[in-house]
């Protein structure tokens, strides 16, 4: 599967679905989230529109007019002094990984987000051990924080966070606009 195969476009209300699935599959299987059941269709389109609503965006990479991964920015945090800083998501099919379209999603998402008035993107990467997802991260500008060591239990097993960064646009040199 070529990398050029990938597109990337706003999500649509019939993306929830596969949206749902792809999540499901990391809810249930994987430590990179610490969800450990399944959220509905409902509260998915829920979730969606609340960051749509926000202005932020909301992306699904589709290849031959499947979707395949989707990335979306929400709030790093709820309290007024965070509201220049968002946090990325990316998830891909897990049968379709180093195909190109987490860096697609990514890519995307950080162009989108710089076109605003954020200023810093936070990775917040569950389990240490997800080198993919790091590796991501760093190959668009991400630098690595820190890690949060044993703070989720999920899987029978005590999980990592990893906290990388990166500046959007002018970062902390210039005050955002009004």
């Amino acid at each position: 599967m070529e990398a050029c195969s990938i597109a990337v476009r706003e999500v649509a209300d019939r993306d929830v679905p596969t949206v749902q699935k792809i999540y499901t599959f990391y809810v249930l299987n994987r430590l990179v989230t610490f969800e450990e059941l399944p959220p509905t269709k409902d509260e998915l389109l829920a979730r969606q529109r609340r960051i749509l609503d926000t202005g932020l965006p909301f992306l699904v990479a589709t290849i031959d007019d499947c979707v395949v991964g989707y990335a979306y920015a929400s709030p790093y945090r709820s309290r007024p002094a965070y509201r220049y800083t968002v946090e990325d998501s990316v998830y891909v099919l897990d049968s379709l990984h180093s195909k190109g379209i987490g860096a697609a999603l990514l890519s995307a998402l950080i162009e989108r987000c710089e076109k605003g008035n954020w200023r810093q993107m936070i990775a917040i990467i569950g389990d240490s051990a997800n080198v993919g997802s790091i590796a991501l991260h760093k190959r668009f500008g991400f630098e690595h924080i820190g890690t949060l060591k044993a703070v989720g239990f999920k899987l029978g097993q005590w999980v990592d966070t990893v906290l990388m960064q990166r500046s959007l646009g002018h970062g902390a040199q210039t005050l955002p606009l009004k």
